[in-house]
C-alpha cells in the first residue's frame, strides 16, 4: 500500500492536486495488469483543520482529513497558490512543524510553484538546493536568503524534497513516482497518456544536490562515460571490465551498488534512450536506428523497446512526433 497525501490549502490552484492524483490513479489501474502487482494506492486529501478549501477557480474542495488525524505519508503533495503565499503561510502555521515531521519520518514531499515557500518557511530547504514559479524568483530570494534558489531549473531534488516549478514540471516529478513505484513501462504509459508531446525524462532536467555522478566510485564513473559514448557499438561487458582492471564478477559488483543496476542494465537504458531521441528527431527507418543503438537484429531491438516503453517503436514514433507537424488549412 502506498499513501499519498494532498494537501489542500486555500487559494491554492486546483490542478496542482488533480492532476498528480488522476496520473497516479492511471498507474495503479495500469499495474493491475500486471498478475503480480501488490501496489495498491491509498490517495487522501487534508487541510490543516479538516475543514473545506477555496481554489482559485472558485470551486471548494472538502478535505478527508485534518493534519491531527493523519497518519504517516509514503508522498506528499504541496499545491501552488495564485501569487503572493505568505498570508496563507502565517493562517497555516501548523502546517510547518508537521511537514517537518513527515520529512523525519522518512516521507517524499513534492511541492508547487509557490506551495515551495512552505518547505522554506519550515526551514527545509536551508543550505539546499529549490526552485519556484518565475514570478516570485526575486521575493523568494529575499525572504528566504539560506535557500540556493536554482532558477534556471524546472526540477529540483534534494534527499526526498521535490521542488517543481510549474504543474508540468510537477507531471515530470509525478512520472518519477510511477517509475519508482511500478516501473518504467507503466511510467511511459502514463506519459504518453497525459503528454503526447515530446518530453525530457526527469533524471535530464532535474537538479540534483550532491556530486555530478550521484556516486563516488570514480571507476564507474569513468565505465558509465565509456558505456554512454561507445553505445553504438558491440560491446563485451567482459572485455570492459578487463579494460578498468577488475573481473566480471567484482565490475558487477560495483556497478550495481553505485548506480543501482548491472551494466547490462544500464547498457540498455542508455540504448533505449538514444533510441527515443532518434525515433523524435530523425527520419531514420527502424533498422537504422536499431543499429545505431548497438542492436543488429532489429526484433531483438523491438523486443527490447516494447519491454521497456510498453510500445514498438513505430508506435512510439507516431505518438512523439503528433503535434511536431501541422498541416495549415
Amino acid at each position: 500500500m502506498h499513501r499519498v497525501t494532498f494537501l489542500l490549502i486555500d487559494q491554492m490552484l486546483a490542478t496542482a492536486s488533480t492532476l498528480p492524483m488522476e496520473m497516479l490513479r492511471a498507474a495503479e489501474s495500469r499495474a493491475r495488469m500486471d498478475p503480480n502487482f501488490d501496489g495498491q494506492l491509498e490517495l487522501v486529501t487534508a487541510s490543516c483543520d479538516g475543514k473545506p478549501v477555496s481554489t482559485r477557480s472558485g470551486i471548494d474542495l472538502s478535505p478527508q482529513y485534518s493534519l491531527d488525524q493523519l497518519e504517516k505519508s509514503d508522498i506528499i503533495y504541496l499545491p501552488s497558490l495564485w501569487r503572493n503565499p505568505r498570508p496563507q503561510i502565517m493562517r497555516n502555521r501548523k502546517l510547518l512543524s508537521w511537514l517537518k515531521e513527515q520529512v523525519a519520518a522518512g516521507a517524499a514531499i513534492s511541492a508547487t510553484g509557490t506551495g515551495v515557500c512552505f518547505l522554506a518557511a519550515a526551514g527545509l530547504l536551508d543550505d539546499k538546493p529549490a526552485t519556484t514559479h518565475w514570478h516570485y524568483f526575486d521575493q523568494f530570494t529575499q525572504d528566504y536568503p539560506k535557500v540556493h534558489l536554482k532558477r534556471q531549473y524546472f526540477i529540483t531534488q534534494t534527499d526526498r524534497i521535490f521542488c517543481a516549478a510549474s504543474v508540468n514540471a510537477l507531471a515530470d516529478v509525478t512520472v518519477h513516482f510511477i517509475k519508482e513505484m511500478y516501473g518504467q513501462a507503466v511510467a511511459s504509459h502514463v506519459e504518453r497518456n497525459f503528454s503526447h508531446e515530446i518530453r525530457r525524462p526527469f533524471e535530464e532536467i532535474a537538479y540534483f544536490e550532491g556530486a555530478v555522478h550521484l556516486h563516488p566510485d570514480e571507476d564507474i564513473v569513468q565505465a558509465q562515460m565509456w558505456l554512454k559514448d561507445h553505445c553504438g557499438e558491440e560491446i563485451r561487458l567482459s572485455e570492459v571490465a578487463a579494460s578498468f582492471d577488475m573481473s566480471v564478477r567484482s565490475f558487477n559488483r560495483r556497478f550495481k551498488m553505485a548506480t543501482g543496476q548491472t551494466p547490462l542494465q544500464y547498457l540498455q537504458n542508455v540504448r533505449i534512450d538514444m533510441a527515443r531521441d532518434l525515433l523524435q528527431s530523425s527520419n531514420l527507418s527502424i533498422n537504422e536506428i536499431s543499429e545505431k543503438v548497438g542492436y543488429q537484429d532489429m526484433g531483438h531491438f523491438t523486443a527490447l523497446f516494447k519491454k521497456f516503453l510498453s510500445t514498438t517503436p513505430s508506435e512510439y514514433r507516431t505518438t512523439v512526433r503528433a503535434k511536431l507537424f501541422r498541416v495549415n488549412t
